[in-house]
Parts: structure tokens; sequence; C-alpha cells
């Protein structure tokens, strides 16, 4: 991408995939790279602003992630968030210590001097904090202009050189008013024009793909979620006629997605490839309950059947993968913190047979794949496809798996799920799981000994934390009675009512 670029540096904060994307969100393009990265590095991208994040440690402490101090003398705009701005003080000679008092949750805010980034609002916001430490001395030529009732420094600027500080955090919904803040530096401060659009993103990746493909042919693993959709649609769109998508059917999807993804695909201008290999795989999990192991077996699984398929077909120069951004950070790409690892991410096997791997998603946030899925004009269930797990419904039955148990809980899910939808209610991710518990039960006159069956739905702005949301009991109990009336096999439903953390959002 050529696009005016702000460069987001990482201090092990965990809303730094949060805050590229707000500036995403203001048409201008963002890149997130190592809190130590070069000077030398930087100067390269060349970025009209740095904004360093926030992170767990203390700054004054030795072993604390730290910035080459020459980053301030570059004089490109910087914005410092939380322990960013913390940082930035005490690298240039302020003073930082523990609070006598830690701040946690929204706060009152007053604005005390007239600032760029504060342009248009009012003196008293409404902010987020979390820090244990506080800012004490000011570098030299630095102000205050921002204070709470135990932080004389909630926002700081010398606005000579460019420098501007938040110890609040802008990029959560929380800061009422904290997208304005942000485009406010973006704009006012950084000089931005706004020329990243995902109109032009698709323009120029259709031009790569084309330059790079020529008349050589494309695979994909088509999974029929919306990263995997997308990447098909925009590539099928470049080269027509020149992509081979392969769908392997694990078994574990929920009711119809199978039959979906084929009538959307089988209709483009690609080869659509449908392998139903259930059997194999209910056949190589047979017997086996930890989840770990189960994704495992799937994974390696599902490679050898795509391998078989790839083999096949012949003459395929180039494997596309419909990796995102999100991926490529969490799998450690530029010296970021190794979250955890991605299939599809870190280079292609040496035995693989390919010449090289497409990823025209590679640099997006998933918001910003569903636009694109949406610009191509996708329907609206494969592009709001909610997250679902590689190995499917395979993880959301407890132990050991049947085609049974599958069937059961798919009829469950889809009553679950389309109710839910009837009622309006607002929930960003919602599913059932079929536990391995059985209880007794009363149906007719008969006793039953059947599954309970749990229900969960989640509010979350990252899926990196969530709460659960409180479904009218109206609501779960029309979901219940429909359920334990219309599907043999449960006798019990129970609604998960716990965040993200302690629990997971997923159960397995």
């Amino acid at each position: 991408m050529k696009n005016q670029t702000v460069l987001v540096l990482d201090f092990g904060g965990q809303y730094k995939e949060l805050i590229a994307r707000r500036v995403r969100e203001c048409n201008v393009y963002s890149v997130i790279m190592p809190g130590n990265i070069t000077v030398e590095k930087i100067k390269e991208i060349a970025p009209i602003g740095i904004i360093l994040t926030g992170g767990p440690m203390s700054v004054y402490k030795d072993d604390s992630p730290k910035c080459d101090p020459r980053l301030f003398e570059l004089g490109i705009p910087i914005l410092g968030i939380c322990y960013g701005v913390q940082l930035m003080c005490y690298t240039l000679g302020g003073s930082v210590e523990p609070a006598d008092v830690s701040e946690y949750g929204l706060i009152d805010t007053e604005i005390t001097v007239a600032s760029k980034v504060f342009s248009g609002l009012d003196s008293r916001q409404i902010t987020l904090m979390s820090h244990t430490d506080k800012i004490t001395a000011l570098p030299q030529g630095f102000v205050s202009t921002a204070h709470t009732a135990g932080c004389e420094n909630a926002a700081i600027e010398n606005a000579d050189k460019k420098l501007y500080g938040f110890q609040f955090h802008p990029e959560v919904e929380n800061t009422k008013n904290g997208r304005q803040m942000l485009r406010g530096f973006v704009y006012e401060v950084c000089g931005a024009v706004g020329d990243f659009t995902m109109a032009d993103y698709e323009a120029e990746q259709i031009k790569l793909i084309r330059d790079r493909v020529g008349e050589d042919r494309v695979l994909l693993g088509l999974s029929g979620g919306v990263d995997s959709a997308v990447c098909a649609a925009l590539i099928s769109k470049a080269v027509p006629d020149k992509l081979t998508c392969v769908f392997v059917d694990h078994g574990f999807m929920r009711k119809d997605e199978g039959d979906q993804i084929e009538s959307v695909f089988s209709k483009m201008q690609l080869k659509f490839i449908r392998v139903n290999a259930e059997d194999r795989f209910l056949s190589a999990l047979k017997g086996v309950n930890e989840p770990e192991r189960k994704r495992k077996i799937i994974g390696k699984l599902f490679i050898d059947v795509f391998n078989e398929e790839a083999a096949k077909l012949g003459n395929v120069k180039y494997l596309a993968q419909g990796t995102i951004y999100p991926d490529v950070i969490e799998s450690g790409a530029n010296n970021s913190a190794n979250i955890k690892s991605h299939h599809n991410v870190g280079g292609l096997p040496k035995d693989i047979g390919f010449g090289g791997v497409i990823e025209p998603l590679r640099g997006l946030f998933k918001d910003e794949v569903r636009r694109l899925g949406r610009q191509l004009e996708l329907p609206d269930h494969i592009v709001e496809r909610q997250p679902f797990p590689g190995p499917g419904l395979a993880i959301r039955v407890i132990g050991d798996l049947t085609k049974q148990k599958l069937d059961i809980l798919r009829e469950a899910d889809s009553i679950y799920r389309s109710e839910l939808e009837n009622a309006g209610v607002k929930a960003d991710q919602y599913f059932a799981v079929l536990t391995n518990l059985r209880s007794v039960g009363v149906m007719g006159d008969g006793r039953t000994y059947d599954y309970t069956l749990a229900l969960r739905a989640v509010r979350t702005n990252d899926f990196m934390t969530c709460e659960y949301v409180e479904v009218p009991y109206d609501v779960l109990s029309k979901i219940s009675s429909r359920i334990v009336n219309e599907v043999d096999g449960i006798n019990r439903i129970v609604y998960d009512i716990t965040g993200k953390p302690p629990a997971t959002i997923e159960w397995e």
C-alpha cells in the first residue's frame, strides 16, 4: 500500500489492534510494529504519525519494554497512550512513579488547555482509565492539558514538537469521544488526507493478483468462513476461471451451511470442488474426548484431504489463503509477541509443491474483510457469518463425537440462533453447546435420561473480552420449549452467564 501510514508501536498492550482499527476508521492506513523497532526502519516506512500503545509493565523497571530515544527526535508526530505516554515522559526526562490510588474504569476527566486533539469537545469528558503508575513530573516543554481527581496529567502535550499523550484509552468504546480525539491527532496534528478506502484496496489487490498470476492457476482451501469466502470472491474477480476452491466438508458445519456454501460458490467464475469427508473425520475422532487432541487430529486430516485433492488437479502454481492481519500479528510476525500460531501464517511447507502463496487479505482486520465482502456483493449470510472455529461443531460437542450428537446439536443450535434473531436480541456471537452431561427428565408419562444443552450469547468489541447478553426470560423460555419438544436427545437447557475472563467464549 502506498497510502499515508500511521505506525502503531506495540509495548504489550491488549488494545493495539483496536488502536490500529480506529485509525483506519478515519480512512488512514495503519500498521502495527514492535516497540523496539529501529529508527532506520521507521524512516523506511515514513509514517505521518506514530502511536505508542499501552502495556502491563512499569517504565521505571529495568526489564520494561523501551524504544529508541531517537524516536522523539525524528520530527514525526507522536501520541502515547497509557504506558506509551509514560514511556515518552520517562525517556525525555520526566518522572513516572507508582500512583497513590490506582485508577480503573470510567473516570470524569476535565480538559484544561485547548488542544488540537480535543478540538470541538466539551471540557468535561468520560474516559476509561487503567493504570497503577502516573506521571509526576513533565519533561521540559510539556504542559498538562487534562486531569482527573487522581491524575494531574491525564493528557499532556508539547505542541511545538508535536508530541502528545493520553493516560486514558481513547480507542475503547467507553471513552465516549475517544474516536474524535484520535481523529484530531491523525488529521489536525499529522495532516492526514484520508486516502485509505476499501474501494482503492480492492482495486490495488486485483491488479497485484492479475500481475502475479498471469496465465497460471490458483488453489484455495474454502472453509466457508468470512475470510476464505472473501478471498475466493476477490481472486475470482481478479482472474476469472483461474481459481479452484476445494471445500473439505468435515461434517462439523452448522445446519445447511455446507449446502449454502456450495450454492454461492458453484455459481462463481471458479472451479468449486466439495469433498464430503464426514465419515473419514468421524472415524479418526472415534473415542477422542480431549479438545486439543480433537483440534490436532482435525487439522492434520484436513490438510491430508486437501493435499489429496490438490494432487488430482495437476498444474496449479499458487496457493491462496485467507490470512488476515490479526493472524499475522498473533503469530509473532515482525517480532511481535507470539500469542498463538495460525496454520496459514509462517510460509509454505517445503514439500507443499506450490510456487508461491497469495494472501490478498493479509493487511485487513475482520471488520474490513466484511466491508470488502459486501463490496464484492457476497450474500449477507456469508459476509455476516459469525466466528466459527476451524474444527466447527466438533469442539461444541463436549467429549466424544458421534454423528447422532452432531445432528442433535445442529438442530438445537439452529433453533436457538433463529429465535434470538427473530426476537431482535443484540449479540456479537451466539451458539449452543452439547454438554457431556446427561440427567433425568420427564416427558409425557415417561422418564428420560438425555443430554443437557448449554446456550451462549456474548457481546464483545474485540473477542479478547466479552460480557454475556441478558437474553429476556420469555425468549429463553420459548427457545427452551422449542428445543426440548423438537429435538430428540435433550431434556435440559442451561444459559451460560460467564464473561471472558474468567471463561473463554467457546467451551473447548
